[in-house]
């Protein structure tokens, strides 16, 4: 395996769920009880030398004053009973504790050494020289295995020291017990290791159980299958992961639907056309000596036809371009009530025909960031709807608002209205209330999908509010400033 795959393979497997989620219960589980183990290993030691010391330092105090009631340093006569019993004692704790006793006279001479080997020599050790200095030294060597405590003998009836006794006790049984509990604890991480490792792989799949139906069932719809959903009810979490993946389905099959509702209508839309135009032709063609008048009528339809083929056509190309994720805004400060005038201006004489009244109510001047021929393009396909549909000696009224953050523009007629029914599907391709009166009309059923288009580019709303017979009412939102959205998922 390359370099390159191998690295490929190691990010997998440490940004799988299930790999993170055995380290994580390891962690957990595995490294508390060695934590635990190595305090608890030292509270245990410490707590044993404590209690050998307390006893130690228990014994030799009594036998201490035993030596300075008796006088012991002061003892001439080693045949003496005192002096026997004294040692015996001496021999006694020494022997019981597998330690050894000094005690050393204010010269700094052994008098007397349990183990026999030292006694007349000097002995001047640190220990020794601080019990003298009157500080008393109770140590404990881990290392060593042994426990060293010194205490000064006085002489009778004084406070002067005239002597030490010096002890030395092994701590081998400390360390052995030290021993057997380290090797019963590491027998118990072992156990709890490997049981937290199965139960850890047992978790681990559980865990991403769901993740494998996600995968399966995108499979299933990769496959072909559109009809499968996702059904996850294991966790809370995965469960509003399966609702948002159902509801993305539902939203791709509508849109799947609207996908081959829109080529049928386009189909459709784009034939009749044709098939008008080849209906005319044949008629001239199947007539002889046709006359001036009826051939000028045919041509004429036939030129209609023609131009309404390619206003679709025009629609289509750009309801597309709209469409496209990659169209950019060509954005520019505007003067919007300038915009609507001329907007208004253009569309006067289309009133006129039908006797319309065009109003427009500007309540302050507004100044904003979009693309001019995009906003003139969503204005002019309300103005021109609300005078399409309306009744003759109506009324359209255009008003211009604004606060800090958006500028308003509603559109209201007095036309034949929307059914209620009908209001959420205007903004729809080729969607129309009316067919025939759209057609008389000359509408191609896209403008105000394109108008929805422009408004979602601009980051604003739109919103239609109609009663039917009793007019029509369209609000845009559009912010002033305009804003790059950009989405970022790692």
């Amino acid at each position: 395996m390359s370099y390159i795959k191998q690295k490929i393979f190691r990010n997998k497997i440490f940004k799988s769920m299930r790999f993170r989620a055995l380290a994580f219960v390891l962690i957990l589980t595995v490294i508390p009880p060695f934590i635990l183990e190595f305090g608890l290993a030292a509270n245990v030691e410490n707590s044993m030398v404590r209690q050998k010391m307390d006893r130690l330092q228990g014994q030799c105090n009594i036998l201490r004053n035993n030596l300075v009631s008796l006088g012991y340093l002061d003892m001439t006569d080693s045949e003496d009973m005192s002096a026997i019993a004294i040692n015996a004692e001496l021999s006694q704790l020494s022997g019981m504790y597998d330690g050894r006793i000094l005690i050393v006279d204010s010269d700094f001479k052994i008098v007397n050494d349990t183990y026999q080997m030292d006694e007349g020599k000097t002995c001047i050790s640190s220990s020794v020289i601080k019990c003298f200095a009157g500080k008393n030294i109770s140590e404990y060597s881990s290392k060593d295995e042994y426990i060293e405590i010194t205490l000064p003998i006085t002489s009778s009836g004084s406070d002067n020291i005239s002597g030490v006794m010096l002890v030395d006790f092994s701590t081998k049984e400390i360390s052995e017990a030290m021993v057997g509990f380290r090797t019963r604890a590491s027998l118990i991480e072992l156990v709890i290791f490997v049981v937290s490792i199965v139960l850890a792989i047992i978790w681990s799949k559980s865990l991403v159980r769901p993740f494998r139906k996600i995968e399966s069932t995108i499979g299933k719809i990769s496959g072909g299958y559109s009809d499968e959903k996702l059904m996850l009810d294991e966790y809370t979490e995965t469960e509003k992961i399966g609702e948002a993946f159902n509801h993305m389905l539902e939203r791709i099959r509508k849109s799947d639907e609207t996908r081959q509702e829109f080529v049928s209508n386009v189909s459709h839309e784009l034939k009749t056309p044709i098939t008008s135009i080849k209906v005319l032709a044949d008629s001239l063609l199947m007539q002889e000596d046709v006359p001036n008048e009826l051939y000028r009528e045919f041509l004429t339809d036939i030129a209609q036809e023609i131009t309404r083929e390619s206003d679709i056509i025009t629609d289509l190309l750009t309801m597309v371009k709209l469409e496209k994720k990659t169209e950019e805004l060509a954005i520019t400060q505007v003067n919007i009530n300038e915009l609507v005038e001329v907007i208004l201006k253009r569309l006067r004489p289309l009133a006129a025909k039908q006797n319309i009244e065009l109003v427009y109510e500007s309540f302050r001047p507004v100044m904003a960031e979009v693309d001019e021929a995009k906003i003139s393009s969503a204005i002019s396909n309300l103005v021109e709807n609300a005078i399409k549909y309306n009744v003759m000696d109506g009324w359209v009224r255009v008003t211009l608002n604004s606060d800090h953050k958006y500028f308003y523009i509603k559109v209201s007629d007095s036309g034949v209205g929307i059914p209620e029914e009908a209001q959420e599907k205007v903004f729809e391709r080729f969607y129309r209330v009316d067919k025939t009166r759209s057609r008389e009309t000359g509408g191609t059923g896209l403008g105000l999908a394109i108008t929805k288009n422009i408004v979602v580019m601009h980051q604003g709303a739109i919103r239609v509010y109609s009663k039917e017979g009793e007019g029509t009412t369209f609000n845009m939102r559009i912010p002033l400033t305009h804003v790059n959205s950009t989405m970022n998922i790692n």
